[in-house]
């Protein structure tokens, strides 16, 4: 007689409710590192792109689709387009941030065409800032496995997550149309909870 081959047990679809009860491992810089990172760039050019990366939460192949018209210095704002279906918005400029990419703009000039660019005046390429974030992170001492472009993205919206503890808001900072992105940052709980813990161990 044959034997019976069991049942093919059906694939769990992926719901509002399953999806994250796997732990995501996200990798991306705590604040000292991000701050060590700042620290070792050179130019004003890398100086205001990486900010600019980081607080504006962009994908590295974000980082090129910035435009002089996407600036807008009197209001202090910049135009941030998104893709994969993201949200695009404009978004204010923070003070350093500001300060550096203003010095860029005076050593790159005014003429049209991509705020971050290559010496042949192209956007800047995907590889190239791949290449220094692997050599900046070195030089600011932070583990290899973490240096790579996308952990900006993930840096900006896992410290905004444990400093608001406001899942909306991280949502329109990083663009996510689907609240669900924005859900895989509440996983890394070990950092945000020792964040609260420095703020507040000293109150009661």
């Amino acid at each position: 007689m044959f034997k019976k081959r069991p049942k093919k047990q059906a694939k769990r679809k992926r719901t509002a409710e399953n999806s994250y009860s796997t732990p995501f491992k996200l990798k991306y810089f705590s604040l000292d590192e991000i701050r060590r990172f700042f620290a070792v760039l050179k130019g004003n050019r890398d100086k205001a792109m990486f900010r600019v990366m980081y607080l504006k939460a962009l994908r590295v192949s974000e980082v090129g689709m910035l435009r002089m018209e996407d600036y807008h210095e009197r209001e202090n704002r910049l135009f941030v387009r998104r893709l994969k279906g993201s949200k695009a918005g404009e978004f204010q400029v923070h003070r350093q941030e500001g300060q550096f990419l203003r010095a860029w703009l005076r050593e790159r000039g005014r003429s049209p065409g991509a705020i971050f660019r290559s010496r042949n005046h192209r956007p800047i390429s995907s590889r190239q800032i791949d290449r220094l974030v692997k050599a900046y992170g070195a030089a600011a001492g932070i583990p290899p496995e973490k240096c790579h472009a996308h952990a900006f993205k993930h840096s900006r919206g896992t410290h905004l997550l444990a400093d608001t503890r406001d899942i909306t808001l991280v949502q329109d900072q990083l663009g996510h149309r689907n609240i669900q992105n924005t859900m895989i940052y509440a996983e890394v709980s070990n950092a945000a909870r020792d964040d609260l813990f420095e703020k507040q161990k000293d109150r009661w």
